[in-house]
């Protein structure tokens, strides 16, 4: 380990914290699934407890306290938009639950009707797909065989549809192949056929940073969807970053106290954009967390983060490649435009058998199953879809974090190898894992992984 790996490690919350295998051996978990949920900073749960201390009402009292923590609330706006270089004029933030709600909300919003037409890809996360579908008329572009977006679909569609599609919604990176879009560019093409664009964040703000503003106006980002917990930030949170005039001309289907100006007995006055789709108390310790967790990023610097990630992917990529039976999915002769995720399965051997015995027999934390990505986990591993409603048999995800070293990745790849020279235990053959009947439940709706 280096002494920055050593450094980092030491600033993030409950790594040694050992977990229990099933031998009953106590050992510190490996964790290779921060595409999930990463563990948090030290100093993002110690200013939220410095912050609880002086934690008040939120607009609504007159206290030392409520307007020291009304203060903070408002300021964060601005430090998130730095965080995405977003313009102050230009931009406005909401608070979300997370991505998913801050989707959904986005989608409440902006469709009219169900006759409005939103483009999205085959590579989506379900959070940014159903909320479309569920409103509008979706249409996708395609991904080709290593998994990567056809961008030329997406000019295709517009083009096919000239004047029709009204937004443009797209991962900035995958949750499944980790396979970074060009953004930008999608931008600057949807733009030209008089679309939005809306960029699910999820998966590219801890790794590499992200910018509102394009080279050109054309190419600036409209709307921007991220969460916290993948930030290293806990306690749930997220935020969208949208066009201030456009977050005006919509209102989201969700009601409560904080949104209006004034209500009467026949007739609502709403706030204005942001206040208007922040209905309800704030989940205050979240937003500090984000926030603090954000400058933490931009401090470590995501050059750094990203020279990190494609070191230990190169080194898992190496490694699974030369264990006999290990199929790897996505393009993994080059790698430059993928985050930390690497997926694979072993012949012979159920997805969720190989993440229970990495996890009982060794405490290395992975994922399994098809990733609430279904079409594009298919597509991936050729499965046909078939009729009824079981999900994809899906793959088994190793994916990295600020805080992973060499070490882990060996230790990772020595798991997976001993298990290749070896038959499965009975015990896991016998009941356990979906080989056997038990339902997955990778795609549970809970689940933003």
């Amino acid at each position: 380990m280096t002494n920055n790996e050593s450094l980092i490690r030491d600033e993030i919350w409950g790594l040694d914290t050992p977990v229990r295998l099933d031998s009953g051996e106590m050992v510190p978990a490996i964790n290779l699934d921060s595409a999930a949920t990463a563990p948090p900073f030290k100093k993002v749960m110690a200013a939220i407890d410095d912050q609880m201390k002086l934690y008040g009402s939120i607009g609504r009292g007159k206290g030392q306290k409520s307007a020291i923590t009304t203060e903070f609330y408002m300021d964060a706006r601005e430090a998130i938009m730095d965080f995405v270089n977003a313009n102050h004029e230009k931009y406005t933030v909401f608070y979300t639950a997370n991505t998913t709600d801050g989707i959904n909300k986005l989608a409440s919003a902006l469709i009219n009707t169900k006759n409005d037409m939103v483009l999205t890809t085959r590579m989506e996360h379900h959070a940014n797909d159903l909320p479309w579908r569920a409103r509008a008329r979706t249409v996708y572009a395609e991904v080709d065989a290593h998994g990567r977006l056809k961008i030329n679909d997406i000019e295709r569609l517009l083009r096919q549809y000239r004047g029709q599609i009204k937004y443009v919604t797209i991962t900035a990176a995958s949750n499944v192949t980790g396979y970074i879009n060009e953004v930008h560019h999608i931008a600057r093409v949807a733009h030209l056929y008089g679309a939005k664009i809306i960029v699910d964040g999820a998966q590219i703000a801890a790794h590499r940073e992200f910018t509102m503003m394009g080279c050109t106006p054309e190419e600036d980002i409209d709307f921007f969807v991220f969460s916290a917990h993948k930030m290293y930030a806990p306690y749930g949170g997220g935020a969208v970053v949208g066009l201030r005039d456009e977050l005006n001309k919509h209102i989201p289907a969700f009601y409560g106290g904080g949104m209006v100006e004034a209500v009467f007995d026949r007739r609502v006055c709403y706030a204005p954009a942001p206040d208007s789709y922040e209905a309800g108390s704030p989940n205050f310790p979240g937003l500090v967390s984000m926030v603090h967790a954000a400058k933490i990023l931009k401090e470590y610097g995501f050059d750094e983060i990203a020279q990190h990630e494609q070191r230990l992917l190169k080194r898992a990529i190496t490694g699974l490649s030369q264990i006999p039976g290990v199929q790897l999915y996505g393009d993994n002769d080059y790698t430059d435009d993928r985050v930390g995720i690497v997926v694979f399965n072993m012949c012979g051997i159920a997805s969720e058998d190989m993440a229970d015995y990495l996890a009982g027999k060794h405490g290395i934390a992975v994922r399994h199953g098809a990733f609430c990505a279904h079409p594009y986990v298919r597509r991936l591993t050729s499965e046909a879809e078939q009729s009824g409603c079981a999900p994809p048999k899906g793959m088994v995800r190793a994916s990295f974090g600020i805080y992973n070293t060499e070490a882990d990745v060996d230790a990772f790849i020595a798991a997976v190898s001993e298990l290749g020279n070896e038959s499965l235990p009975v015990a896991m053959m016998e009941g356990r894992g979906r080989a056997n009947g038990r339902k997955d439940d990778s795609h549970k709706p809970f689940d933003r992984g």
